[in-house]
């Protein structure tokens, strides 16, 4: 028996949809923001990185619902989705008045880091048009319904922008349930992004109104503490890592509280260096916990998006009925894989990461 219900394919112009802030990364490559004198533009977001994944590594048909400012900057994020394959009918385009008052597009710079040196990320998003964005500039019912969408899938960062964004998900999350479609949401708290607009209290308020119609709910245990105020007994509700048994305890504390929940799913990350990290990832389903193959040592070029990859892996095979544990294995290696190239997206093919799966090596493939 399928763990997930499924509209089928035929009835659906999209396999997935996705909701969220698409931002213009610029990229300084091996050196420093601080001291580029040059930039590679890429596009990126935690909700759009995972529809990117799903078509561009695993052939599925995906749009991206997000707004742009009508100008320049938003052309060229539109360029870059479609150089992507994902589907750019359902963007929309807000007027701007040419300076960024009324609406601007987000930014944001990161170096990759190395060594002794991590990772920076610097990112300039205030006033996006997706933050400004209302209910009413996206029609749900029609995405929804007319059009079909299988899989719907968003998160946090998205939720934290502003007060209009809290209202815009819950109202495309409740339209894609209306109409049978699967949802997943990746909680990703982020502390500072709530900050502006209620802080940790408003997490809460959101992400509990969101949770009771989640199918696949994605996050690690701060997430859980902070954005459901679970807590596990003898653990401070503020502790930022449980062991693993505890961590366990939180899973099936949620799918208790949260019985709509068909999945729980988290990646586990142990930073040696900022280029070297163990890496590994684990799906509970079915009353069951399953572990991915683990990745020690595992060399990292870019770590941005590595989440997102995951999350594209594993709703790939729960999308097409995989068993669980399978399932977790090609979010895993999926991730690793996104991890050694630059850029927020996946470079990967479904046959590299089915190799990966599989137990390949690096060797050189001729």
């Amino acid at each position: 028996m399928a763990l997930l219900n499924l509209r089928p394919a035929e009835e659906c112009r999209y396999d997935a949809v996705a909701l969220g802030e698409v931002m213009l990364r610029l990229d300084p490559g091996e050196g420093r923001i601080r001291t580029a004198r040059s930039f590679r533009v890429w596009e990126g977001g935690g909700e759009y990185n995972v529809v990117r994944g799903l078509r561009r590594c695993f052939g599925k048909r995906t749009a991206v619902m997000t707004a742009f400012a009508d100008n320049e900057i938003g052309k060229l994020l539109e360029d870059l989705i479609l150089q992507g394959g994902v589907d750019t009918s359902l963007i929309y385009k807000m007027k701007t008045d040419g300076i960024g008052r009324v609406c601007r597009n987000g930014l944001n710079f990161t170096e990759r880091g190395f060594g002794i040196r991590g990772a920076v990320g610097c990112s300039d998003r205030a006033n996006t048009a997706i933050s400004k964005a209302r209910p009413e500039d996206f029609d749900f019912d029609y995405v929804f319904g007319k059009l079909g969408a299988r899989w719907f899938h968003t998160g946090g960062i998205y939720a934290a922008l502003s007060e209009q964004s809290c209202e815009t998900v819950l109202e495309a999350i409740k339209t894609a349930k209306k109409y049978g479609t699967v949802v997943s949401y990746d909680l990703n708290y982020r502390p500072s992004m709530w900050s502006a607009i209620g802080g940790l209290e408003k997490a809460r308020e959101v992400n509990k109104a969101i949770a009771p119609y989640v199918d696949v709910m994605i996050g690690n245990e701060e997430d859980f503490t902070a954005c459901l105020g679970l807590e596990i007994e003898g653990n401070d509700a503020n502790l930022k890592e449980l062991n693993e048994e505890g961590y366990f305890k939180m899973i099936a504390h949620a799918a208790e509280i949260y019985p709509n929940f068909k999945a729980i799913a988290t990646t586990l990350r142990t930073v040696r260096t900022a280029t070297v990290n163990d890496w590994r990832a684990i799906l509970w389903a079915d009353g069951k916990i399953y572990h991915s193959k683990e990745y020690p040592a595992l060399e990292i070029l870019d770590r941005v998006g590595g989440g997102d990859s995951f999350a594209s892996g594993l709703v790939y095979g729960l999308m097409e009925g995989l068993d669980p544990e399978t399932a977790v294995n090609y979010g895993a290696a999926h991730g690793a894989l996104a991890m050694t190239t630059p850029g927020d997206t996946s470079m990967a093919s479904l046959d590299e990461v089915q190799k990966v799966v599989g137990g390949a090596g690096a060797r050189v493939n001729r």
